[in-house]
């Protein structure tokens, strides 16, 4: 790949690729078990969370045949921070993701776009239609509520600072105890040792480039742009899942509706309970996500 490999616990492979304009970065790499080739499948998190979101549903679809690739968009994980900040846009991480299925070698790729994700999965279809061959969206869609917006700004980008691992879990229990009502201790634990880690004195912190708000403060207090081109482009011609949480505030239902009249094929399901946004370890989303998979080569 250019930058070569490294072996990782955990059944993936850490994989390091450069950017366009030289950022190095990085995904990992879950082998597929064996039998018949089948189409891989490319992950996409949120936008202040990385490739661990995927650390349970990847090895269980590696496990099932396919190729997993959880990618870490730059400026989180274990992806370089871009020293221009209005970089952290849905076109560049597209093309990064491009950069990325061309050095290995991947014409074709199912996606797993879970919010922000799933705006860079719209775009990688608009950019280079022939590389995805499916896509299932966690959560997002071309319009995005303006409760679930006034949320992010609110907490995206904002110092923070905890003394332990109890401080980080109480965190992201603050932020997101709403969306997941049935989360107890071991859950906020495990969620923040995927959004946090450790720094050089031992203290979690956040697991991303402040400055990935840059963009968004810069877009004003206003509406998110409707971006309804893509999602049509999206699908028009290949097999789409939305996946919404139930009390989700940033797919709203309306927008859903309107995704279900513009793309009649579309396939939706519904996390009952959940907000923004599924885990994809509901059973639900699990059984959805599942049986559309097992419908693709």
């Amino acid at each position: 790949m250019g930058e070569g490999e490294t072996g990782a616990a955990g059944g993936y492979a850490d994989r390091f690729w450069r950017s366009a304009d030289g950022l190095r970065l990085h995904a990992r790499d879950y082998p597929a078990a064996s039998g018949p080739a089948l189409t891989p499948v490319i992950c996409l998190h949120g936008l202040t969370r990385n490739a661990r979101d995927f650390e349970d549903l990847a090895p269980r679809l590696a496990a099932a045949g396919r190729r997993v690739l959880a990618v870490d968009v730059r400026g989180r994980g274990d992806s370089a921070w871009d020293p221009q900040p209005m970089n952290y846009q849905a076109a560049v991480y597209a093309a990064d993701v491009i950069a990325l299925a061309g050095a290995l070698a991947i014409s074709r790729a199912l996606f797993i776009g879970a919010s922000m994700g799933g705006m860079i999965t719209m775009a990688l279809a608009a950019m280079k239609g022939d590389l995805v061959a499916g896509a299932v969206l966690n959560d997002i869609g071309p319009e995005v509520g303006a409760a679930g917006l006034a949320r992010i700004r609110g907490y995206v980008g904002q110092p923070v600072e905890v003394a332990d691992w109890a401080g980080a879990a109480a965190y992201v229990k603050k932020y997101n105890e709403g969306p997941l009502p049935h989360y107890g201790a071991a859950d906020w634990d495990a969620m923040a040792r995927r959004v946090f880690r450790e720094d050089p004195t031992g203290r979690p912190a956040l697991d991303y480039d402040p400055a990935i708000a840059v963009p968004i403060k810069a877009a004003g207090t206003g509406p998110a742009p409707a971006v309804w081109p893509l999602w049509a482009g999206l699908a028009a011609n290949r097999p789409v899942l939305v996946i919404r949480g139930e009390t989700s505030d940033l797919l709203t239902a309306r927008t859903l509706a309107r995704m279900r009249k513009t793309a009649p094929m579309t396939l939706v399901a519904q996390v009952p309970g959940v907000g923004h946004a599924p885990m994809l370890d509901e059973p639900a989303a699990l059984e959805a996500l599942t049986a559309f998979l097992a419908s693709r080569p």
